[in-house]
């Protein structure tokens, strides 16, 4: 189908799978996987699903369980931080290495849990884990499994993919999560993601007779020995493992892509876009609802300055996705109750190039791509991460900035609470015209005391 990009008259062909395939980039940040993880995964569990002989619908149903295995785990990372004392991207990573062997787990976690906090602080996270290890365990993939089947729902996939995703840290011999499923009880494709995730994390970092041992040590415990003998005989094929390791692996599994039964049009470009807003915003307890915010303030600006209904539509998107780049960065950073040092300041100014990189990959978002690098450059040159001066920085970026910059003053920040409106928007005239366009922030300010008339006009009707 053809779908009317940002600027006027540009059209582009929009596959679903390519959609979700470039914004399944922004799950493998959040994990702590090298990009394209779960590219990679989705070629493993395809050929695994082909060996096994099934019809193109599973297939499909199969292709996007794996392509969106990691649609919730943004959703646990600030608790991660909290019970671990720990860096939530290191954790997560290497927490995909670590079987069900004690000395392994033990291993973990002493090499994990208050490296950089005080000895009594880390003997005390060390020994609530040792203790209460279980049920830690049990409420973070809970939350993660349970928000990623929500995600799922709102993208219209079918209640199998949605029960697969939900399922997919069940282990066949009945000691996995959430719900402590066995054998055929647990959705065949949630068997299959599984597999296919840990066979790409163990090739990725060790090589391919790592990822062939693991998945044999594992066979009948972790993994459903039937799918391990599928996946050994799809693997054996002629250049299974040389395209998984190569640099067309993505455009390999693209091409795979079985037809989709979703329509991808307009509303469900605005669906995609306020769902992976809501993957962002569930990263720290202090951006929730952030990026929806934006997107209404942003309306609000545009409106105000005479933009279309269908410019409005595209600019709301923008928003909800400009800061998708900061699922990789971690919440021992964004959640921090203080001043960031160096580094810690260069991994969140990485965030608007990380943004762009990710709109990037999708054909439809390429403009939107624009303003997730730019919405943090000011007017005088001293912004980042490019230092865009003036006319450089595009009018929509603009108006992305200022709303962006009101949502974060007038809402609470791990360093402070949140202000009032008066004093958030007092703060930032002082900075029009050297950060921000004036015409935006007059637009802003517009908005926001045509929105307090609204209101006491309600309060007086009711």
């Amino acid at each position: 189908m053809h779908i009317v990009s940002g600027s006027e008259g540009e059209t582009r062909t929009v596959q679903l799978s390519e959609i979700l395939g470039a914004l399944s980039h922004a799950l493998d940040l959040t994990e702590g996987q090298p990009v394209g993880h779960c590219v990679r995964a989705t070629w493993i569990g395809f050929h695994i699903g082909r060996q096994m002989g099934l019809p193109e619908l599973q297939l499909w149903e199969l292709y996007h369980t794996v392509m969106l295995k990691d649609l919730g785990c943004s959703s646990n990372a600030a608790r991660i931080c909290e019970l671990y004392l720990s860096d939530d991207l290191s954790f997560k990573r290497d927490f995909k290495t670590v079987s069900d062997s004690l000395p392994k787990v033990l291993g973990f976690v002493f090499s994990h849990t208050g490296l950089k906090a005080g000895l009594a602080d880390r003997f005390r996270a060390v020994l609530n884990i040792l203790q209460n290890g279980g049920t830690i365990v049990d409420e973070l993939i809970q939350t993660r499994c349970q928000r990623g089947a929500e995600i799922a729902r709102q993208l219209r996939f079918p209640a199998s993919v949605c029960e697969a995703i939900h399922a997919l840290d069940e282990h066949w011999n009945g000691g996995g999560r959430p719900d402590r499923l066995a054998g055929p009880a647990i959705p065949l494709y949630a068997r299959v993601a599984l597999l296919a995730q840990v066979v790409d994390v163990f090739h990725a970092s060790a090589g391919r007779a790592a990822a062939l041992a693991e998945v044999r040590a594992r066979a009948g415990t972790w993994f459903d020995p039937q799918i391990v003998a599928c996946f050994e005989a799809a693997a054996a094929a002629p250049g299974f493992w040389e395209t998984l390791a190569s640099d067309r692996v993505e455009a390999a599994v693209f091409a795979l892509a079985p037809r989709s039964p979703i329509v991808v049009d307009e509303d469900y470009l605005d669906d995609i876009a306020r769902a992976f807003a809501q993957i962002i915003d569930a990263k720290s307890p202090f951006t929730s609802g952030h990026s929806e915010r934006v997107a209404v303030y942003a309306d609000m600006v545009a409106a105000e300055l005479g933009y279309t209904p269908e410019r409005r539509r595209w600019l709301k998107r923008a928003a909800l996705l400009h800061d998708v780049g900061k699922l990789g960065v971690s919440n021992a950073i964004l959640d921090k109750n203080g001043k960031l040092d160096e580094a810690e300041w260069q991994d969140m100014r990485n965030h608007a190039s990380m943004s762009e990189t990710i709109l990037t990959r999708v054909a439809a978002f390429h403009e939107i791509a624009r303003i997730g690098g730019g919405h943090h450059e000011r007017l005088d040159g001293r912004g980042y991460p490019r230092g865009l001066k003036g006319e450089a920085i595009a009018p929509e970026t603009r108006i992305v900035s200022v709303a962006d910059v009101f949502d974060a003053l007038t809402a609470d920040r791990p360093y402070r609470k949140a202000m009032p409106v008066e004093k958030a928007l007092a703060i930032m005239r002082g900075d029009v015209g050297t950060a921000f366009d004036p015409d935006c922030f007059a637009a802003l300010e517009r908005a926001i005391a045509g929105l307090d008339v609204e209101l006491a006009q309600a309060h007086e009707a009711a």
